[in-house]
């Protein structure tokens, strides 16, 4: 399906047919690569629909973009969890990756595809690799509009484990603005960090959810961690921050936004559960 408006076509369909992919590339002056599998859980049970969309649906879109005359730029986006789980300190750009999980290896291969025909071929790439995005309008298999979808309706929330694993959220509205910037001012084939600072583990952020959708910790059912579950990510950001780019949203506004959208918004997200 193709959406339009005055300046952008958005696109939902299978992007590994290059007979739908590659026609919109040749016609783009800009191709912002969302698109992927993303849910980690999903990809341990059903990896190959994960490699399917995120290795080969971007190998469509480069190789289209390889030979599309108009482009003058080409972002994929990538995620912070292609370094791997993260002890101490945080992942500059630099840093090896080491992902940990199939999807996270799926987003790594697509992030070195985009980077290749940057080098290769001189499509304009860049890459960004943000940290867990929250916000409006989320797909509610992802875990604050998961446990709030479940908390308004007086159900019990599945926590991973202890809790402790740690994530450092951003508003999508950050990460869009990012976005903008790299888009004006970023170096193609350079790879950017996303990142608020953000770093909650996953028990805290339970709490304040329980907290803003008027639950108690009795809702809270603990259950077994997932196999190779990463601990913890973090990410340097100084490079995007060096083109003049900060996060505005506070996480605590940002989550009781979020929660309140959600409360009235149930003719959204009810026929997604």
């Amino acid at each position: 399906e193709v959406v339009d408006n005055p300046r952008h076509r958005f696109v939902q369909g299978d992007i590994a047919d290059p007979a739908l992919a590659g026609p919109l590339v040749h016609e783009s002056d800009i191709v912002v690569h969302f698109a992927a599998e993303t849910h980690v859980d999903r990809s341990l049970q059903d990896a190959g629909a994960f490699i399917n969309t995120d290795v080969y649906g971007s190998f469509v879109l480069l190789d289209a973009a390889r030979k599309a005359a108009r482009l003058r730029r080409f972002v994929q986006i990538s995620t912070d969890e292609v370094y791997g789980s993260v002890e101490s300190g945080s992942s500059s750009e630099a840093d090896e990756i080491k992902p940990r999980n199939p999807y996270a290896a799926s987003k790594a291969g697509a992030d070195r595809l985009a980077y290749s025909y940057w080098a290769t071929h001189g499509v304009p790439v860049i890459i960004t690799r943000a940290s867990n995005n929250y916000g409006p309008r989320q797909f509610p298999e992802k875990v604050i509009p998961l446990f709030v979808t479940r908390l308004l309706r007086g159900g019990q929330v599945p926590l991973y484990g202890d809790g402790g694993n740690v994530r450092d959220w951003c508003h999508v509205d950050d990460n869009c603005a990012a976005l903008e910037l790299v888009l004006a001012d970023g170096v193609d084939g350079t790879v950017y960090n996303v990142g608020a600072g953000n770093e909650i583990d996953n028990l805290d952020l339970t709490q304040r959810l329980l907290a803003l959708c008027g639950a108690d910790e009795s809702s809270i059912q603990y259950v077994a961690d997932r196999p190779g579950h990463d601990r913890r990510y973090s990410v340097d950001t100084r490079r995007i921050r060096a083109l003049g780019w900060a996060p505005v949203h506070d996480l605590d506004d940002g989550l009781e936004a979020t929660v309140a959208w959600y409360r009235d918004n149930a003719d959204w997200w009810e026929p997604l559960l």
